[in-house]
C-alpha cells in the first residue's frame, strides 16, 4: 500500500515526471491556460501555486528558486512582474481546473488548467489590450503617411514631381541576325503565286 505518498506517479519515472511538471508549469505561466489530462492538471496545479507563492515574496532567493524549476528567463520575469501582482490580496487558490470531457482515442479525461482572474482584473486587462491595439494602429498609420510623403516628394528639389522619361518609339527589332532593318520582304510563295496569276491572264 502507498502509505504517506500523496502524489501521482503518472506512469513515469521520477526524472520523467519532474520534467513533465516543469513543462506544464512553464506553459501555464506563459499561456495562462493549458489543456491536459485531469491527473496531470491536478499535479501541475500544486507546482503552479507553489511558484506563485514564491513569486509573491519577490526577493532574490525566491527568484533563484523559481528559476531552477521554471524554464525561460522571460517566463520567470512575467511571473514576478505580471502574474504575482494579480494575487497580492489573495491567499491561495490561484488556479482553476475545468473538466471538458474525454478525448477521442484513449478516452482520457481532459481538463483546462488556468489562472484565476477577478472581474476587475479582466476588465483592466481588456482596457490595456484595447489601448495597446489603438496605439499600434496609430503608429502604423503614421508610418504609412511618412512613407507616402517620402515617396511622393523626395524625387526633385522644391517639391516638384520628377520628370517622366521619354520612351523610345516601338518598331521592328534589327538586332537579331538575318534581319534587314525596317524593310519588309514578300514571302517567296506569295510572289510566285502573283507571277503565275499574271502569266495566266
Amino acid at each position: 500500500m502507498r502509505h504517506r505518498k500523496d502524489h501521482r506517479k503518472l506512469s513515469r519515472t521520477r526524472e520523467h515526471r519532474k520534467a513533465l511538471l516543469r513543462n506544464l508549469t512553464t506553459s501555464v505561466f506563459e499561456h495562462e491556460r493549458i489543456e491536459t489530462t485531469l491527473a496531470k492538471a491536478k499535479e501541475a496545479r500544486r507546482m503552479v501555486e507553489r511558484m506563485i507563492t514564491f513569486a509573491k515574496r519577490g526577493d532574490l532567493a525566491a527568484r533563484r528558486h523559481v528559476a531552477r524549476f521554471v524554464h525561460g528567463d522571460d517566463v520567470v520575469k512575467k511571473l514576478f512582474d505580471t502574474v504575482a501582482p494579480w494575487y497580492a490580496e489573495r491567499q491561495g487558490g490561484y488556479t482553476r481546473i475545468v473538466r471538458i470531457g474525454r478525448r477521442l482515442g484513449d478516452a482520457g479525461e481532459t481538463a483546462l488548467l488556468e489562472l484565476v482572474k477577478s472581474p476587475e482584473l479582466k476588465e483592466k486587462l481588456r482596457q490595456e489590450a484595447e489601448e495597446k491595439a489603438k496605439a499600434e494602429r496609430a503608429a502604423k498609420g503614421a508610418a504609412k503617411k511618412e512613407a507616402k510623403a517620402a515617396k511622393g516628394g523626395g524625387g526633385s528639389e522644391g517639391g516638384e514631381a520628377p520628370a517622366k522619361k521619354e520612351r523610345a518609339p516601338k518598331g521592328p527589332r534589327t538586332d537579331r541576325p538575318g534581319m534587314k532593318g525596317t524593310k519588309t520582304t514578300t514571302p517567296k510563295h506569295t510572289a510566285r503565286g502573283r507571277q503565275r496569276g499574271k502569266s495566266g491572264d
